[in-house]
């Protein structure tokens, strides 16, 4: 793997995705990317439950590396945006839970790789932003997307269009950030976090996540019926069976269950 990304295990399931191109704030070069998407697919291979996405430094990512886009051709600068759209869609496949630490600014294709989580949380007074409007573009790794259908149509244009970003503080106001932690309490109370989730089913987890990003897409009584199609495999599970166990002897459960790799053309987070 490449030096840019390492993949470390915290236990019980936990695993840990960090950038490490301080120097560079983290920005996704040519093969940073390559080797963001095989961190997801090792941690998938490694039947993770809960994967925590953290940038080192002072920054989480500042989003495509233009110093190095700057000397490509048209042809180099679209397969580095594949490369990108590449590892956001990996992330927003994920049957895993994932969790973006906002650990410092987040922008441009750092924030797209963010909203592929199904999580963010982030140190107060970070600022986050889609800001390729500056540099005459438009966000092309699934921005103009997913963003809208967190935060609504309005408030994503605002974004999108002035390409200035927002304190993270409002970006909980809006919904982008889950929550907002001091800087200094931000890896603990993200593994924290993780840990709690960890504890869940891991196949009640992956199917919740199905459901949810399939369902919103879908008239409220298919949604619906996707909904009741979906019990028998969990209410039929040796994991819901430990809960119902654990439930009568007033114990934590201990789930067993594991969940299939992801399939990277399935509808997930990767289309909402």
């Amino acid at each position: 793997m490449s030096q840019d990304i390492f993949l470390d295990a915290l236990g019980d399931g936990i695993f840990e995705i960090r950038l490490e191109r301080p120097e560079r704030m983290n920005a996704l070069g040519a093969q940073t990317v390559v080797a963001l998407k095989q961190a997801v697919d090792d941690a998938a291979a490694r039947r993770a439950r809960v994967v925590l996405i953290r940038g080192s430094g002072r920054a989480f990512c500042a989003g495509a590396d233009l110093k190095e886009r700057k000397s490509m051709d048209l042809a180099a600068r679209m397969a580095h945006n594949a490369g990108i759209n590449e590892a956001v869609n990996a992330i927003g496949n994920a049957r895993f839970v994932t969790i973006a630490v906002l650990n410092g600014l987040a922008l441009g294709g750092g924030l797209e790789m963010a909203l592929a989580c199904d999580l963010r949380m982030a140190a107060a007074g970070v600022k986050i932003g889609l800001t390729e409007s500056r540099v005459g573009a438009f966000p092309g790794a699934g921005g103009t997307q997913r963003l809208p259908r967190l935060i609504g149509t309005s408030r994503a244009l605002h974004m999108m269009l002035t390409g200035e970003p927002v304190s993270s503080e409002y970006a909980l106001e809006i919904g982008l950030v889950n929550e907002v932690v001091q800087p200094d309490e931000l890896q603990a109370r993200a593994l924290e976090f993780a840990r709690l989730l960890a504890g869940r089913s891991a196949p009640a987890m992956a199917e919740l996540k199905r459901l949810v990003y399939r369902g919103v897409e879908l008239p409220l009584a298919d949604g619906l019926a996707l909904e009741r199609a979906a019990l028998p495999g969990i209410l039929g599970s040796a994991d819901y069976a430990e809960g119902l166990a654990a439930f009568e002897e007033r114990r934590p459960p201990r789930f067993t269950g594991t969940v299939e790799l992801a399939d990277n053309n399935a509808p997930s987070n990767a289309n909402i």
